[in-house]
């Protein structure tokens, strides 16, 4: 079964605001957050759902994209997309927490936007590629294998900063939590505030004694081989994401994203317009008077097209489907021949001579309602 539309997940029209999105998408979680339906695998699902259409819709970029190819534009997750459905609950609550303000506690009041004690989630931050795609890649899709430096969890401290497990203790500020809470008197009353823990910077934790490798970072650079797969028909200056392929968070968290930023190779002989493509054919004065068989270039192989006798220069043929395809799987461009007729500049005193014999002919006099049947006759001699 496919996904739903985002527009419809969380129920408003294309036209909406930011805002309305932005009060919807609450709605929605509020509705399926997993501590206020435990145990529940459909509200999970559902609290995934809304995070998806969210991280899409309320994002200028994204949701154009959307707009315009559907969840193929998307991707397909760790391959080169958005799910929510990959997300695990820390990105979202990371990501997305903050729309809730203080109101309810965090993330709804549920314990979200700070689980596990509390603790604020560190994302990584994302990395950004351009990959050059050959027009044969572009009609069928490619899989691609980037080389990327980029920072990645220590190995000697598993991303923990520390140089062993007794030299982290919880930081003794915030009890564990990453932030501080205080109370101020004032003259409407009370004033809570939460910030960030300024002894762990939010990690809720303390490092006696740092890892030597990563220096109490917990990561280092590193170089990596990332596989992705790219559907057919993207164009250049398309997006992809690919989740968690970025740069790895300090002391633990989650990663960045990869941004795969689409190229296209100019192709010797095609030229692409949108999902059509333009083939320049240049045919003899001979061939476009009589007739002939020709083979024309597609994006995989040759194929033989038919010249009907009397074709004008200018004359478009369009061969159907012989385009790219649309990137959402729906339909195919088409191959359009554009007939060109090949002047000669110099011609020898033979060929002048036949050309005079042209010249002289009532059948060469330009006359689009002249209709002669036996012209093509007569001058076939000429040529053979």
């Amino acid at each position: 079964m496919g996904k739903r539309d985002f527009y419809e997940v969380l129920g408003v029209s294309k036209e909406a605001t930011k805002e309305e999105i932005k009060k919807a998408y609450r709605q929605q979680a509020l509705k399926f957050h997993p501590d206020k339906n435990p145990g529940d695998k459909k509200a999970e699902e559902n609290f995934k759902e809304a995070a998806e259409a969210y991280e899409i819709l309320s994002n200028d970029e994204k949701k154009a994209r959307y707009d315009r190819y559907g969840h193929a534009g998307m991707g397909n997750g760790a391959n080169g997309g958005f799910s929510g459905h990959n997300m695990t609950m820390d990105d979202i609550f990371s990501s997305f927490g903050d729309i809730f303000g203080d109101a309810f506690g965090g993330f709804g009041g549920f314990g979200g936007a700070r689980r596990g004690g509390g603790r604020r989630v560190n994302k990584g931050s994302n990395l950004r590629v351009k990959v050059k795609l050959s027009l044969q890649e572009i009609a069928n899709g490619a899989e691609k294998k980037i080389k990327v430096t980029k920072y990645d969890t220590c190995d000697s401290c598993s991303g923990t900063g520390a140089a062993d497990s007794s030299s982290i203790s919880t930081c003794s500020t915030c009890h564990g939590t990453g932030h501080v809470t205080r109370i101020a008197n004032t003259m409407l009353g009370q004033m809570q505030t939460s910030s960030v823990c300024p002894s762990c910077g939010g990690d809720g934790k303390t490092i006696t004694k740092k890892c030597t490798h990563c220096y109490g970072e917990g990561i280092i650079q590193k170089e990596d081989i990332i596989k992705i797969n790219i559907p057919a028909g993207v164009g250049k200056g398309m997006q992809m994401t690919v989740n968690g392929k970025g740069n790895a968070a300090r002391r633990g968290g989650i990663n960045g994203d990869l941004l795969v930023v689409i190229d296209e190779e100019e192709h010797s002989e095609l030229i692409r317009e949108g999902n059509d493509l333009i083939y320049n054919l240049f045919i003899s004065i001979p061939d476009a008077v009589l007739g002939t068989h020709v083979e024309v270039p597609t994006v995989d192989n040759n194929v033989k097209i038919k010249i009907e006798p009397g074709t004008q220069p200018g004359k478009i043929l369009r061969l159907r489907g012989k385009g790219l395809p649309e990137v959402n799987g729906y339909g195919r461009g088409d191959l359009l021949v554009n007939v060109n007729v090949w002047i000669p500049k110099n011609v020898n005193k033979d060929e002048s001579k036949i050309f005079e014999k042209f010249r002289e002919s009532d059948s060469f006099t330009p006359n689009p309602d002249k209709n002669d049947k036996g012209f093509f006759e007569r001058m076939r001699g000429y040529f053979e």
